[in-house]
């Protein structure tokens, strides 16, 4: 329905309450974001707009600084301003006037609030959409437009949006990182000025915040009282935290803009990403925001989770036809649901320093083509998967031979290279036909379940067309545009995003991706703490998460088998280990792995993620919580040595307070490696209390060695573990 009006705007959903105010016919302004307020009369917005009306002190503006969703600075905001640009060293300060405001309600909470502005001087008209999602999740997304008839077109060097904060967020927390150690978190105070997060890599990142969140002092995985934001965006972008001297703070981000990069003539736009926000109770809370939101899009992948058994770190460049078969023999034999063939397979590809770009199969390796492996594949009851990496070129290509004008570059000179690869400039129309009808013959002529989509090196220097203008953008927008349409010829063919690892993991990729690979590394220690991190912004079944071989290839640790899978399990399981090399006992044991998985993913991927709070950094708990709170399943990971030579007890949290469970060791997650011979007595036989006890008392925990990890399962007494961890996605 329509709504132009001073009344300021309330919507509510899952908790969450979102008061805007559209006051003297300005764009959208903030009043509230958080905690659900309830009902409100036209009274009570009207009483909630008067008291919060800020003071002001010497010096300030006669008029009180308004901040709305799009900072301004004509507006008395003396902070980072939402729209930076200028028409030949024009209309670089916008001030916008409302000319439409429409309000949708929808009938599950929320709505959508479509606010349209201009700015008559500048010539730029402005659309604001502001959704608060079912979930509780609020999204926004802007975009600009050049009103004619202007003649100088108008650059655009930013456009992002904000959200307030109150006073009582005082710390800040994102997460950095690199190759093979994404998702780290780090912590810091909300000071004055701007703590910044600029991404330039053109790809979302290693070191990418994923989400950046303030909170109350000490907030932790559950409690405090957290607002955080996340731009879905998979090209360079900026989020930021920013606290002015009147006290004001806001959360926002949007697209990072190259110079010149999107410069608008007449008529023409530029639409900014969608800005996610969420707020909860501890990080928990923000996570379940956004695990429910992706969990309720249509497209999210509906059957269970299939065991991958991915061929690199078995095989790597080394194909051979019975070599293979016999891995996907004895995967099927374990249990395996989807083989992946993965990089070697295209022609020149002996190693990783030639032939990307040149996507045919390879006649001395394949003289028949894939499909004897795919064959007998499908033969074994497996889906079958590829490896791809559509988006580079090596040098060292037929490709790159015929055509260095579709490689990214910057006037004259090439960018330096990268793991052998310069990047194909899919903004060039040949370029992208040319990857286009080469996939969708690969997916023609092959019953490909599933591609494995790569992207191994940053965008540096890269410049489009003949002058080498800024080419991320055009880039990102192009890989978006070749998803969308291989989607539409291929529907029932999943994907993967993956990129060097984790380096693409951002809520735009997922609308055209099932699932992210986490990292390149499957050293389980080291993916205890990605996955955990992962998991802030992805459900798990969206997180690729694989069992290595017993010595990684990546860090050369050992792990017990029950580590590795136990790790794995929380995610979307799968192998990536030459299991021809393992002994008969090692395969059985992983076959029981592969039951487990099979028996509890339904619980998994619809389960509610509970992160314990981390009191001791040597160990973690973690686990899912059954929708209707009937089951649940817990790891507890000894991650190192801890001082203490008895631990405590532990906690187990989200259970139904009111309801009891019987807590008992899951196999075969049931027997790591213990520091004494004397487990707790409760261990042996299992114990019935109810979830209250569970989660604010707790249950012994016993004395692990390092690196060993236990299963622990919780079923409610008066529900069935059957129904509750039924292998269906409901």
């Amino acid at each position: 329905m329509s709504s132009f009006s001073e009344s300021p705007l309330h919507l509510r959903a899952a908790g969450v309450s979102l008061v805007l105010t559209t006051g003297g016919h300005r764009l959208p302004a903030v009043l509230h974001w958080g905690a659900d307020l309830g009902e409100l009369t036209d009274g009570d917005r009207a009483g909630l707009a008067a008291a919060a009306v800020p003071a002001t002190a010497p010096n300030d503006p006669d008029e009180v600084p308004r901040v709305g969703v799009l900072p301004e600075h004509a507006d008395g905001w003396n902070g980072r301003p939402g729209l930076a640009g200028q028409r030949a060293g024009q209309a670089w300060s916008p001030r916008f006037v409302l000319t439409a405001l429409e309000v949708e309600r929808s009938a599950d909470g929320g709505g959508l609030v479509d606010a349209t502005g201009r700015d008559a001087d500048a010539g730029l008209e402005l659309r604001l959409e502001i959704e608060l999602l079912p979930s509780g999740l609020l999204r926004q997304r802007a975009t600009v437009t050049a009103a004619a008839p202007a003649e100088v077109p108008f650059v655009v060097d930013a456009l992002a949006l904000a959200l307030p904060v109150p006073a009582v967020a005082t710390e800040v927390f994102d997460l950095a990182g690199r190759w093979g150690r994404e998702r780290s978190p780090q912590r810091l105070p909300f000071v004055v000025g701007v703590h910044s997060r600029e991404n330039r890599r053109g790809r979302t990142g290693p070191d990418a915040p994923l989400i950046l969140a303030a909170g109350t002092a000490g907030f932790g995985t559950r409690s405090g009282e957290v607002w955080a934001v996340h731009v879905a965006w998979s090209g360079n972008h900026v989020t930021y935290a920013e606290r002015v001297s009147s006290g004001a703070a806001l959360l926002g981000g949007g697209e990072l803009l190259l110079p010149g990069e999107v410069s608008l003539r007449a008529g023409e736009s530029y639409a900014g990403p969608w800005v996610y926000a969420a707020h909860g109770t501890g990080l928990d809370g923000i996570a379940e925001r956004f695990h429910t939101h992706l969990r309720s899009r249509p497209h999210h992948p509906r059957l269970p989770r299939p065991v991958v058994l991915n061929t690199w770190e078995a095989v790597y460049f080394d194909h051979d036809l019975d070599r293979l078969v016999e891995l996907a023999r004895l995967g099927a034999e374990i249990g395996v649901e989807r083989y992946v063939l993965d990089d070697g397979w295209f022609r020149q590809r002996r190693g990783d320093h030639a032939g990307l770009g040149d996507w045919y199969v390879d006649p001395d390796v394949w003289s028949r083509g894939l499909h004897p492996l795919i064959d007998e594949v499908r033969a074994l009851g497996m889906e079958f998967g590829l490896w791809v990496e559509p988006e580079m070129v090596n040098p060292d290509s037929d490709l790159a031979r015929a055509h260095p004008e579709w490689i990214l570059a910057t006037g004259s000179r090439m960018p330096i290279t990268s793991r052998n690869q310069q990047v194909l400039d899919l903004a060039h129309p040949e370029a992208y036909a040319y990857i286009l009808e080469r996939l969708d013959a690969l997916l023609t002529e092959y019953a490909i379940a599933y591609l494995k989509w790569d992207h191994n090196r940053d965008l540096l220097d890269a410049g489009h067309g003949p002058l080498g203008t800024p080419g991320v953008h055009a880039q990102t927008r192009a890989v978006y545009r070749l998803l969308d349409e291989l989607r539409r010829r291929h529907p029932g063919v999943e994907i993967e995003s993956c990129s060097s690892g984790g380096l693409r993991v951002d809520l735009e990729i997922l609308e055209r991706t099932d699932r992210v690979w986490g990292s390149d590394v499957i050293d389980p220690l080291e993916r205890q703490q990605i996955q955990r991190w992962t998991a802030q912004l992805l459900p798990p079944e969206l997180v690729g998460s694989h069992v290595g071989a017993p010595r990684s290839h990546t860090t050369h640790r050992t792990h017990a088998l029950g580590f590795r899978a136990g790790t794995a399990l929380f995610g979307s399981f799968g192998i990536e280990w030459n299991i021809a090399d393992a002994t008969d006992e090692e395969r059985k044991d992983l076959a029981d792995w592969v039951q487990l998985y099979k028996e509890v993913r339904g619980l998994l991927h619809t389960g509610t993620m509970v992160r314990a709070e981390q009191h001791d950094p040597s160990f973690a708990l973690h686990g899912a919580v059954a929708a209707d709170g009937a089951a649940a399943l817990f790891a507890l990971v000894q991650l190192a040595t801890p001082l203490a030579a008895v631990p405590g007890a532990l906690r187990l949290p989200g259970l139904d307070p009111d309801r009891r469970y019987r807590v008992t060791a899951q196999a075969p997650g049931d027997a790591p490696a213990t520091r004494h011979a004397t487990p707790p007595a409760w261990l042996a036989d299992g114990v019935v209390v109810p979830g209250r006890v569970l989660a604010e008392a707790g249950v012994r925990a016993p004395a692990l060695h390092p690196e060993q990890l236990l299963l622990l399962r919780a079923t409610a007494t008066d529900a069935l573990s059957a129904d509750a961890l039924s292998d269906d996605i409901r």
